[in-house]
């Protein structure tokens, strides 16, 4: 997880080798440098190397498995926008990130204070879930967007 709160973000560009890398890490994160090294027509050392240079950077952090939630029984997703009183950002956004639902949360500017990822297997464990955050005393108030079809995920991207 990046923190940029504190300025500690550096930006990097990257070239066309390390983003072509990058893509094919995306599509598939179990082939191997060989693999890669071929598709991408370049010596499998070049590939280490440059995967090892970008885990060093912190630009690659781990390598994970993309989940497809439907599949799993994840039916009800959506996006909460949730205000929280002054002051208590961070504290309030720590709890929340601890209800298993969560797949992310994240700051924001403008009406409301953070937006929280959810996905949940059925809309009585979503109204559960939801009331969790809502008796959180720093909680003000909330504002639900529900989630009809996924287009793109963010295990999709890739940078440009």
């Amino acid at each position: 997880m990046q923190n940029i709160e504190k300025g500690e973000q550096m930006s990097r560009e990257l070239d066309k080798i390390d983003t072509a890398i990058i893509a094919q890490l995306r599509s598939d994160s179990r082939q191997s440098f060989r693999e890669i090294a071929k598709r991408l027509k370049l010596h499998p050392a070049t590939v280490i190397k440059r995967v090892e240079h970008l885990q060093r950077e912190k630009i690659i952090l781990n390598f994970g498995t993309n989940l497809d939630l439907l599949a799993l029984g994840y039916e009800f997703m959506a996006l909460i926008d949730i205000r929280i009183s002054k002051g208590h950002l961070l504290e309030v956004e720590q709890k929340i990130r601890a209800l298993p639902q969560i797949l992310a949360i994240y700051d924001v500017t403008g009406e409301y204070d953070a937006v929280a990822i959810v996905a949940c297997k059925s809309r009585a464990e979503f109204s559960r879930m939801i009331k969790k955050i809502l008796h959180e005393p720093l909680v003000e108030r909330t504002n639900t967007h529900v989630i009809l079809n996924v287009i793109k995920d963010s295990w999709e991207f890739v940078p440009f």
